[in-house]
C-alpha cells in the first residue's frame, strides 16, 4: 500500500495480523485499495443488527443487547475492527467494546448521563472549560467505532454537537478570549474523522494564539481505523507542533501491526503519542494484561500515561471495576516492569471533580527525623528526613523577572 493510502509496509511485530485472517473470513471481497481506504471503511461500517448477524453470531446477551439499546446509543464498526474480533468468544476484548450486551440497556443507581459535569462547564457548545488553564474543543459527535463504555455517549449517540463553521469560530474565539488557557485538548467524537481541510481550520487558528501552549487531539483511530494515519495526517499534525495525539488501547489484542504503524508513522513525523487505557471488568482487569498492553505499546513509542478507572456513564456498570483492583494491579506493576510501562491510576470524580490519581501506600510511618517505607517487595526500609526544611527557592523571583522582560522584548 501507498503512503497516501496508509503508509510503508508495517514495522516488524511480535504478533501476526489478526485483522488479516478476520478480513479473509469476512470480506473476502474487499480489494487491498478498498481495505486500506479509511472511508471505505467507514462506510462500511456495521451499523445495525441485520449487518451485524451477517458477521457475527451473536449470543442471546448480545443479540438483546443490540436490540435494547437502539434507541439509547448508536452501534458502529469499522470492517477493521470487526476483524479482530473472536467469532468464538464472547469475552474477547474487542467484542465487549463494540457489541452491546443487554446490561447496557439498565441504568444502575450512581450512574449519570454527563459523569463528568461537562455540560454545567460549557460556556459554548464546542467547549468545556472546566480547568483554570485547559479547554476541551468537542469537534464533531461521530466515531469510527462506538465504544460500550463511552463516557460521553449523550453527545456521540448523534444530534447533539454537530460542529458547524458559526460554532467553531465561537469556539476559537473563546480560547483566544481566555489567556488563561495554554493547552487545548480536541475530542468530540474522534477529530480524526474530519477531513484534513476541515481539522487544519481548526488546528490553524488554534496555534496562531500566542497563550496557547500545546493542542492535544484525543482519538481512537489509531486503535480502530488505523489506515486514517497518512503520511498526509502525519505531515499537518507535524506542521502545527507542538500537537500531542492520545489515543486509546485497552487490550494487547489491539495493537496489531497496522496499529502499530500508525502510531510509529505519528511518532516518525515528530507526533508524540501517548495511551490512555480505561479498567474495564474482565476485559483487562487483570495486572498481566495491563503489563502486556504497555510492553507493547512502549516498543511502539507510544507512552501508556493513564489507567482510568472507569466514569460512572449510564449503562456502563457490569464493566466496571472495584477502585480496589486498579490500585492491585499498580501494586503488581510497580518494581515488576519499567516505571514507563506503569501508568498513572486516575479517578475522573462523578459530577465534574476532576481528574485525582491514586496509588498503593507504601508509606507506613512518618516521623520528625525518618519516613519508613515498604518496598514492592514488602520489605521495610527508612529513609532519613533532613534536618534542613527550608524549601523555598530565593532564584525564582529573579528567573520570573527576567522571563518578563524577555517576554516584553518579543524573545
Amino acid at each position: 500500500m501507498d503512503s497516501s493510502a496508509g503508509g510503508t509496509a508495517p514495522r516488524s511485530s511480535p504478533r501476526p495480523s489478526l485483522s488479516a485472517e478476520g478480513r479473509a473470513r469476512l470480506f473476502p471481497s474487499a480489494t487491498d485499495a478498498e481495505w486500506t481506504d479509511w472511508r471505505w471503511q467507514q462506510r462500511h461500517s456495521v451499523r445495525n443488527l441485520e449487518q451485524l448477524e451477517r458477521y457475527v453470531r451473536l449470543t442471546p446477551e448480545e443479540r438483546a443487547g443490540v436490540q435494547e439499546t437502539s434507541s439509547l446509543f448508536r452501534i458502529g464498526i469499522s470492517p477493521y475492527y470487526l476483524s479482530l474480533i473472536d467469532p468464538e468468544h464472547a469475552s474477547c476484548p474487542v467484542r465487549m467494546q463494540s457489541i452491546p450486551v443487554r446490561a447496557e440497556a439498565r441504568v444502575r443507581p450512581g450512574e449519570l448521563e454527563d459523569p463528568l459535569g461537562e455540560d454545567k462547564t460549557r460556556p459554548e457548545e464546542c467547549i468545556v472549560h472546566k480547568y483554570p488553564d485547559r479547554v476541551l474543543f468537542l469537534a464533531l459527535d461521530t466515531c469510527s467505532v462506538y465504544c460500550r463504555h463511552c463516557t460521553r455517549r449523550r453527545i456521540t449517540k448523534g444530534g447533539e454537537a454537530e460542529l458547524t463553521k458559526d460554532q467553531m469560530r465561537r469556539g476559537i474565539d473563546y480560547v483566544r478570549s481566555h489567556p488563561e488557557v495554554r493547552d487545548v485538548l480536541i475530542s468530540g467524537g474522534d477529530p480524526f474523522l474530519l477531513s484534513e481541510e476541515r481539522l487544519e481550520s481548526l488546528l490553524a487558528p488554534l496555534s496562531e494564539i500566542p497563550h496557547v501552549e500545546m493542542i492535544r487531539i484525543g482519538t481512537r483511530v489509531p486503535v480502530v481505523l488505523p489506515m486514517r494515519v497518512t503520511d498526509s495526517l502525519a505531515r499537518l499534525l507535524r506542521r502545527y507542533a507542538p500537537v500531542y495525539v492520545i489515543t486509546h488501547f485497552n487490550h494487547p489484542k489491539e495493537v496489531t501491526p497496522e496499529a502499530r504503524e500508525a502510531c510509529e508513522r505519528l511518532v516518525d513525523h515528530g507526533v508524540p503519542v501517548e495511551n490512555q487505557a480505561v479498567l474495564m471488568r474482565q476485559l483487562n482487569s487483570d495486572a498481566r494484561i495491563i503489563k502486556e498492553l504497555s510492553h507493547v505499546l512502549l516498543r511502539s513509542r507510544v507512552r501508556p500515561y493513564y489507567l482510568h478507572q472507569m466514569d460512572v456513564a449510564e449503562g456502563c456498570e457490569h464493566l466496571r471495576t472495584p477502585i480496589a483492583k486498579g490500585l492491585e494491579i499498580l501494586q503488581q506493576l510497580r518494581g515488576h516492569t519499567s516505571g514507563l510501562a506503569v501508568p498513572h491510576l486516575a479517578v475522573d470524580l462523578p459530577g465534574g471533580g476532576g481528574k485525582v490519581t491514586l496509588q498503593p501506600d507504601y508509606v507506613i510511618e512518618r516521623g520528625e527525623r525518618e519516613t519508613l517505607f515498604r518496598n514492592y517487595k514488602g520489605q521495610t526500609y527508612a529513609y532519613p528526613e533532613p534536618e534542613e526544611t527550608d524549601c523555598s527557592c530565593p532564584y525564582d523571583e529573579v528567573w520570573q523577572a527576567r522571563s518578563r522582560e524577555l517576554a516584553a522584548r518579543g524573545r
